[in-house]
């Protein structure tokens, strides 16, 4: 069965090491906390959406400062009252006087080329067979096959397990519920394209893994 690339492969553990490194020397409130979360792998920016959650204190769907200041310093990120204040007018664009998650994931997640967003969409596209803009093991059993799988084979697991488990792979650190929305999958792929340097590379890695 076509896979994700794991978070064990060269390229991540490559892109852990650098986030690592650049962490030590940048200055830039914002690029700390992606450093953050790329020190964790691909997943880690599938985290953003809990960590925005946990800051959440009220459920009201923003931030305000208190929370802001008190979520970021929760994810290990040590800065000023000073520099939070700065952080958290860097996020909120609008002026608000709170930070909407859009706001929130736009500033952190690691930039990502227009030709590698656009493989991304496509292979949602494809994934999302009922077109209801989330993927549902309903949607994967037409895509993959898990036929040649040793679980499948030696009856240790059935379709439905191991394609969820597939699932999990995009849901990993935020909500997992079997359902899989595109933020969550773009989320997963803007981590995993943060570990590969070569565009080509990329490509083939998802037209590989998704035959588009």
């Amino acid at each position: 069965m076509p896979r994700p690339l794991s978070a064990q492969t060269r390229n991540e553990q490559v892109m852990k090491e650098k986030a690592s490194k650049k962490l030590m020397v940048t200055d830039d409130p914002i690029e700390k906390l992606r450093l953050l979360c790329l020190q964790r792998g691909a997943r880690g920016i599938l985290g953003l959406g809990r960590v925005f959650r946990r800051m959440d204190d009220n459920n009201s769907g923003d931030l305000n400062m208190e929370e802001f200041v008190k979520g970021i310093r929760d994810t290990g990120l040590d800065i000023s009252d000073e520099d939070a204040e700065s952080l958290f007018k860097q996020f909120d664009k609008d002026e608000s006087g709170a930070i909407k998650y859009d706001e929130f994931l736009r500033a952190v997640r690691p930039k990502i080329s227009p030709n590698r967003l656009a493989l991304i969409e496509k292979a949602f596209e494809k994934a999302d067979k009922s077109c209801d803009g989330k993927i549902t093991y309903e949607d994967l059993k037409g895509i993959y096959s898990v036929q040649r799988h040793p679980e499948y084979l030696n009856g240790q697991a059935t379709e439905k397990q191991l394609l969820n488990r597939f699932l999990r792979n995009f849901e990993e650190n935020g909500v997992v519920d079997g359902v899989v929305t595109k933020e969550e999958f773009v989320d997963y792929y803007t981590g995993v394209s943060a570990s590969i340097d070569e565009d080509g590379y990329f490509d083939l890695m998802m037209r590989t893994s998704w035959k588009l």
